[in-house]
């Protein structure tokens, strides 16, 4: 595993508080050869916004990007064109989100809180961060999630079936722990059931919060996304 601290203004890996930033998604939806996280976003790219947003929120917690070794060089470029100095530490992404979380953890120590968020969710807020964090501390493993705006259908065995709305959510990130717990849930071997870190957590046997998130902390996916989000931010 490839592992760094940068030289922008680096800072001692002994916070209590971490956040992973998972940086692994492709251009494919975006119909863009350039990964969506490396996208213009109002002049900046995608993952400096969301990497911000963390350092901005009270805890300020340590940085660990997860990043495909093959985007190290072109992330640093970017780094140094629009001048983003924020302290973090680089791992290299694995070939999946749960191995690219796996590697990251590797540098957590287990008695502090740990964060995962997407790198292509610029748009968190820091009160929601700053929440997750507290609820984590107290409960063990949180997630950020709001409840589903549309009437829900199930799907199975050729029928459909209607499901209560106010008992749905629609589950966010960041995802926050116990680093402990989380470390070690990973340790279990990969299972296609593991959609999120929530769901590692899960597996491993804890019971999983929720905290209140945001309709505006959608993930970019689709081109009009980005036009949203700056509309947002404006």
């Amino acid at each position: 595993m490839d592992q760094e601290l940068t030289t922008h203004n680096p800072q001692p890996t002994t916070s209590e508080h971490y956040a992973i930033i998972v940086a692994g998604g492709s251009g494919s939806r975006m119909q863009s050869a350039l990964p969506k996280q490396f996208l213009l976003l109002n002049g900046l790219p995608v993952l400096m916004h969301t990497m911000q947003a963390f350092y901005n929120s009270q805890p300020q917690p340590q940085l660990i990007l997860a990043l495909p070794e093959s985007y190290h060089t072109y992330w640093r470029q970017l780094c140094t064109d629009h001048e983003f100095a924020l302290p973090y530490l680089l791992v290299s992404g694995g070939d999946s989100r749960f191995q690219s979380v796996k590697n990251a953890l590797s540098l957590v120590p287990a008695n502090s809180l740990v964060a995962v968020h997407d790198a292509v969710r610029p748009l968190i807020s820091t009160a929601i961060i700053e929440n997750a964090y507290i609820l984590a501390a107290a409960y063990g493993a949180v997630v950020v999630a709001v409840k589903s705006r549309d009437s829900v259908r199930r799907s199975a065995n050729g029928k459909t079936q209607s499901l209560l709305r106010d008992e749905i959510y629609l589950v966010q990130t960041p995802q926050t722990f116990k680093a402990g717990l989380l470390k070690n849930a990973y340790e279990r071997p990969y299972d296609e059931s593991f959609t999120d870190d929530a769901s590692v957590a899960e597996k491993a046997g804890h019971a999983i919060s929720i905290v209140e998130g945001s309709y505006q902390n959608f993930k970019i996916t689709f081109p009009e996304d980005i036009s949203i989000a700056e509309l947002l931010m404006k």
